[in-house]
Order: C-alpha cells, then sequence, then structure tokens
C-alpha cells in the first residue's frame, strides 16, 4: 500500500530521479525570472530645466499702499443767497473755471446798479462826465474853488485900497481892518473849498470801491471749479438757502494722485526723489507710471517704517482715490543676484521649493526668495550658481527618475 505523504515510494528509481531534475529546473527558472523583474530599469520622466545663474537684476521695493486725491476742496459760496442751479453731481468730471452751482442774483444786480448811481452822483460833484474810468481832478480848476479864489482877489484888492485910503487920510482906520478881516474870511473859504474837493475825491473813490464790492459779490454768485477734477461729494439741493462758507461741492484733483506709502526701515537705503515707480490695483492688469516725489523726514518709531508720497499718473481717470494699491518702487537697476524663472518655485503652506535635478532624479529643496522682476525671482538662500531646476514641476516628487529634454 503506498504512502500518500511520500508520492515517489514505490516507484522506479529512474522515475524518481526525472522527477527531481525537473522539479529544479523549474525553481531555478522562477528564481531567475525573479531576478529580471528586480533589475528592470525605471521609466525616467520627461522635463524641461534651467540653471540658476548669476544675473543683472532690478533691486524694487514693493509696497502697498491707498491712493488719495492729489487736492481735495471742499467749495462754498462766498455770498449769502438761495441756490438757483446746481450743474453737476456726483461724480462729473470737471474742468478748471467751469459753472458748477449758482445763486439766485437778483439783489445782487439791484446792488450793483445802486452803486453806479453813486458813482454817477459822485463823479457829478467833482465835474466829470458819467461815464468813465478815470477819476483824476485838478482842484484847482473845480467850480467851488474857481469861485472861492475869485473871492480872496476881491478881498485883496478891497483891503489894498482901504490901505491906501488910510496912508492918505481918507478913511478911517476900521475900515481897513474890517477890509483885512474880510480878506481872512476869504482865504479860509478857499482853503475850505480845497479841502472840501478832497473829500468829494475820497467819496468818488469810495463809490468806485462799493462798484466793484457789488460786482464781485455778483460774479461770486456763480461757482467755479478751481481745479481740473471730478466731484466727489454734492452737499445742496436747488432752493436751499447757503451762508457764505457753507460746503456745497467737493472736488478732487485725480490726475495725477497720490499714493501714501510706508516703507520698512531696512528698505530705505537708496530712496530719493525721482525714482520710477510701477503701481497696480485690484482688478486691473495694467500697471500706472508713478513717480517718488516726498520721502518722510524721520521713522516712524511705533512702527519702524518711513512715511512716502508717490505722484501717480492717471490721464484716462482710471484710478480713484481710496483704492488699494500695490507699488513696485524700483531703486537700482544694475545688481547682480542669483535668478531662476517664477515658474520653478512651488509654495505649499508658506514654504517655497525648487525640483532639482541630480544623478538623474529629481530632489526637492527648499529655497528662500527675494525680489522680483517679472518672471525673474531671486533666490536668496537654498541654490547655488548653476543648479539645474525643473521648469513647471506639477506633480514631480522628490526621487523621481527625470530625464532633461530641453535645457534653457
Amino acid at each position: 500500500m503506498k504512502d500518500a505523504s511520500f508520492p515517489f515510494v514505490g516507484r522506479p528509481l529512474w522515475l524518481v530521479g526525472l522527477a527531481l531534475i525537473v522539479s529544479a529546473a523549474t525553481a531555478c527558472s522562477s528564481s531567475k525570472s525573479s531576478a529580471a523583474g528586480i533589475e528592470a530599469p525605471e521609466t525616467a520622466r520627461q522635463v524641461t530645466a534651467v540653471k540658476a545663474t548669476q544675473q543683472p537684476l532690478t533691486r524694487v521695493i514693493t509696497v502697498t499702499g491707498t491712493l488719495a486725491a492729489e487736492e481735495q476742496v471742499a467749495l462754498s459760496f462766498k455770498v449769502a443767497g438761495r441756490v438757483d442751479q446746481v450743474q453737476v453731481d456726483l461724480g462729473s468730471l470737471v474742468r478748471q473755471g467751469q459753472v458748477l452751482a449758482t445763486l439766485v442774483s437778483t439783489d445782487f444786480d439791484l446792488r450793483v446798479r445802486q452803486a453806479e448811481a453813486a458813482l454817477i452822483q459822485a463823479r457829478a460833484r467833482l465835474g466829470l462826465p458819467p461815464d468813465g474810468d478815470n477819476d483824476a481832478v485838478d482842484a484847482d480848476n473845480t467850480a467851488l474853488v474857481r469861485q472861492r479864489r475869485a473871492v480872496v482877489q476881491e478881498a485883496r484888492l478891497n483891503r489894498d485900497r482901504m490901505k491906501t485910503f488910510t496912508e492918505r487920510g481918507l478913511a478911517a482906520r476900521a475900515t481897513l481892518e474890517s477890509a483885512e478881516a474880510a480878506l481872512e474870511v476869504a482865504e479860509g473859504q478857499h482853503q475850505d473849498a480845497i479841502e472840501e474837493i478832497r473829500n468829494r475825491q475820497g467819496i468818488l473813490a469810495q463809490r468806485r470801491s462799493e462798484l466793484e464790492i457789488a460786482r464781485q459779490q455778483l460774479q461770486d454768485t456763480v461757482l467755479r471749479s478751481p481745479l481740473d477734477g471730478a466731484v466727489r461729494e454734492r452737499q445742496v439741493s436747488v432752493g436751499e438757502y447757503r451762508a457764505p462758507g457753507t460746503a456745497v461741492l467737493t472736488v478732487v484733483r485725480t490726475h495725477p494722485l497720490r499714493l501714501k506709502l510706508s516703507i520698512p526701515e531696512r528698505e530705505t537705503l537708496g530712496l530719493q526723489p525721482g525714482l520710477t515707480v510701477r503701481v497696480s490695483v485690484e482688478g486691473d492688469e495694467r500697471r500706472h507710471d508713478g513717480r517718488l516725489e516726498r520721502i518722510g523726514a524721520a521713522v516712524d518709531e511705533a512702527n519702524r517704517t518711513l512715511p512716502i508720497e508717490v505722484a501717480v499718473s492717471n490721464p484716462g481717470d482710471l484710478l480713484r482715490p481710496g483704492q488699494f494699491a500695490t507699488a513696485e518702487i524700483i531703486v537700482s537697476r544694475q545688481d547682480r543676484a542669483l535668478v531662476i524663472p517664477r515658474d520653478t518655485i512651488v509654495t505649499f503652506a508658506g514654504v517655497q521649493k525648487v525640483l532639482t535635478v541630480k544623478d538623474g532624479h529629481a530632489r526637492e529643496q527648499r529655497i528662500r526668495t527675494g525680489r522680483r522682476d517679472g518672471d525673474r525671482v531671486e533666490v536668496i538662500d537654498g541654490l547655488a550658481d548653476g543648479d539645474v531646476v525643473i521648469r513647471d514641476p506639477r506633480n514631480l516628487v522628490d526621487g523621481v527618475a527625470v530625464q532633461v529634454v530641453r535645457a534653457e
């Protein structure tokens, strides 16, 4: 009886030997196949790479701030009155000298006419024609002075006659004294006439000023824009009574705008008026030209920043006061730095890294970046000159075999 635990029991020896040889060959074949699977070459990912190189890089300070109007004016009437017309509204673009609002001018027209009549009266008292701007008067040629001068001459002749008569004994001494007194009275009246003419000249000048004031008040019933800009706020309606100095409209200058910034103390080296500034705002891909105009005199001790102001060109009124803006202040264009393209950098959870190529494999490397100039980024730490980094690494991970198909 055969034992199931020993399949070769009772078999011929040659058959047992053949079975052992076949079994050994099968095991050897399986072992070689397994070894061949372990040593199979790994498939390499094809990538594009670029070398980190030293290049001239513009030194740029990037800060954020708020745009403000270069000038903002709260306009009001200089005279009291009732508003007749308002010709602009919120957001209206205005030009310097443009009429914005007017008051009812009836009362002011009447005051001008009243002042004109008073001026004509004053000119007539001096013997001047009603019309004309020349108020010069020769006092000696006025009727009043000529009259008083004639009286003086008559009194002087009378005194001389009385003196002759008295010396010849033909008249009493009292008659001569009376004639001398009459001469003194006449001379006083002559002087009084000259002073009266001067007084009338002063009144004429006063009437002329009153007329100019009345005309100016009439002009002040028209409110004009003192600058080119836009209406930021309207504070009046037609029919309202406005006292002098009460705000009616607020106008802001929109070109150029003023960008107020605070620069960290460590970045202030090299700042000077006249530097070029590139300004951008949220929702607008365009960059606007600016110029560093003013630099603060002292660093703020509370936050260690230096206040500066940038004039931003805004000819098309594309920017508005109050917008949040990012400014790139170009401090220097000649610095050399280690530079890589922006698309080689992967950022995750605030950590920046690149994938370098070493021995045919991708190796993850953390880096620290600095300045940016377009698509170029400065590497402060983590790479050396000549290191090869992979562009657009996407889902590549550390250790993956790679093959550089194009090097830039």
